[in-house]
């Protein structure tokens, strides 16, 4: 094998990214070197390293040049002299969330609280993060990558590479529905069901056999194609027609509204659809957050109090929640086929994050092949 490698990085902020030929990465003691198959890509990428430092400017993005990529899957070809239980040839999906191991939050058992967590292949959480993430400077848009042996997600034989590099998405989905304790007997409403996110927590809220989903979306098209998914558990709703979407859940709950919101709505959705979503909310309910709505959402703390209601933030998930995953694909209680995926080679990695603004809603599946 060569010692070089291609890999797509982004030099400056707002230019296009470059194919450059760097180095294989050798890993450490505790890590591997995994041979990419394919790498999802974040719909909103092309914005967030155009605007990142104007929307997030306490938020720090790795230093440039930089490779990006958050959902790696692919081929274990090198190992460290103390990685346990993954050698060569394994199959795998690398979550990227890198935490310290040594803060309060990680001693704790909580290292997605870690003081300096952040994504490889993207960016941070906290000034601190890039401490960390300098020692983790790969991310999936490039050949090969090394990953802490943390990190590893085993696959199944019959889950595909492309179909891997959706983990991101519905691993967080799945995070926020646990956090839920969402199951049966339940009614859980996802706010954004037909987006990348909300797909995700519609899939997984089957999984973990939700009796009734309430999907919510604008799109009348995508939301008849999600309620195929299962009709006779999943009812929806279109905020195109200007209903009032907490009249429609409770009178379709009987009066008693639902058990748990999962918000999955992205940065351009109004304030007021994340708060109609809570409205729908019955006594002593859950609202879990995991979307990126940017406009300041104006709460009522007081009814919240008044009717014991939590609203929860969920921010990804841990390699043991990725695992869950796989799990599930491999005994087919979680349906991965639901998926169209468009691939693209690395070289065409600009004409990616130009062409998904045209995707298909959450059906779509847009990802890098970098051996291609």
């Amino acid at each position: 094998m060569t010692n070089k490698m291609r890999a797509a990085r982004l030099h400056d902020i707002g230019s296009p990214m470059s194919v450059d030929e760097i180095d294989i990465p050798t890993p450490d003691s505790d890590e591997v070197l995994v041979r990419v198959e394919s790498c999802g890509v974040v719909p909103n990428l092309g914005n967030v390293i155009k605007n990142y430092p104007t929307w997030f400017p306490d938020l720090p993005l790795p230093k440039l040049p930089a490779i990006f990529g958050l959902d790696p899957a692919g081929t274990v070809v090198g190992v460290g002299k103390r990685v346990f239980n993954f050698k060569e040839g394994d199959r795998v999906y690398v979550n990227p969330a890198r935490f310290c191991g040594t803060c309060r939050c990680c001693r704790k058992g909580d290292p997605l609280s870690c003081e300096r967590f952040g994504y490889s292949g993207y960016f941070g959480f906290s000034p601190e993060a890039n401490d960390l993430l300098k020692h983790y400077p790969y991310g999936g848009f490039s050949q090969f990558m090394t990953a802490p042996q943390y990190s590893l997600v085993k696959l199944p034989d019959n889950v595909t590479f492309d179909q891997a590099a959706r983990f991101g998405y519905l691993g967080t989905a799945y995070a926020a529905l646990k956090r839920g304790n969402a199951g049966p007997g339940m009614t859980v409403l996802v706010n954004g069901a037909s987006g990348t996110l909300g797909l995700g927590a519609v899939l997984l809220a089957l999984a973990l056999g939700v009796t009734r989903i309430f999907a919510v979306a604008r799109d009348k098209a995508l939301l008849e194609q999600v309620r195929q998914l299962a009709p006779l558990r999943i009812e929806t709703f279109s905020t195109s027609d200007g209903n009032s979407l907490s009249e429609w859940a409770f009178s379709n709950t009987n009066g008693a509204g639902v058990d748990l919101v999962v918000d999955t709505l992205g940065p351009g959705a109004p304030a007021s659809a994340v708060t109609d979503a809570i409205d729908c909310l019955h006594r002593g309910a859950q609202a879990v957050h995991v979307g990126g709505v940017s406009e300041l959402v104006p709460m009522n703390l007081f009814k919240l109090m008044a009717a014991q209601v939590q609203w929860l933030g969920s921010n990804w998930f841990t390699a043991g929640q990725g695992q869950d995953l796989a799990d599930m694909a491999e005994r087919g209680v979680l349906d991965l086929s639901v998926f169209e995926t468009t691939g693209f080679g690395l070289s065409r990695i600009n004409e990616a994050l130009d062409s998904i603004a045209g995707r298909h809603g959450g059906f779509t599946n847009f990802v890098i092949n970098p051996q291609a």
